[in-house]
């Protein structure tokens, strides 16, 4: 067996496909919206590929550093809107899922903020970011620019 350090090289129909997926989610909600849950989502998941390169993304698009740093701690940091908290609330429970299922209050706040339209679009968002977490970590990739350059 060979180790796979490019799964653009080694599937990249299936990749093509993934990404084409992906660009339709990220492009469903407002940009700043999407690069925090993303942030969000590859803290919990541990992923340092996708937090290097979203966090990158969300300064290009204008996000401050005081927000990027805080994701880490957003349940204690009155910056963020209440939208983008149900949305980070929203990202917390469908990424811990396995710690149970606790998204009901999550939920309560999603539909306060979100319309239905938006809310299955944040969800496969969540579903997206989460998937490249397990792409990018199971294969000990490392992006930059676009390219593979380093694989752990």
């Amino acid at each position: 067996m060979t180790k796979v350090t490019d799964p653009y090289a080694a599937a990249p129909t299936l990749m093509k496909q993934w990404m084409a997926v992906s660009i339709a989610a990220q492009n469903s909600l407002e940009a700043s919206l999407i690069e925090l849950v993303k942030i969000r989502s590859s803290i919990l998941n541990g992923c340092a590929n996708c937090i290097n390169m979203h966090t990158i993304e969300a300064r290009a698009k204008g996000e401050t550093e005081q927000r990027i740093y805080l994701l880490a701690a957003w349940h204690e940091a009155p910056v963020y809107t209440p939208r983008e908290r149900a949305a980070l609330a929203w990202t917390d429970a469908l990424t811990k899922l396995s710690e149970g299922h606790t998204q009901k209050a999550a939920k309560d706040a999603l539909e306060a903020h979100f319309t239905p339209e938006e809310q299955v679009n944040l969800t496969v968002m969540i579903n997206v970011i989460n998937g490249w977490n397990r792409i990018a970590v199971g294969f000990d990739l490392w992006y930059e620019n676009g390219a593979v350059v380093k694989a752990a």
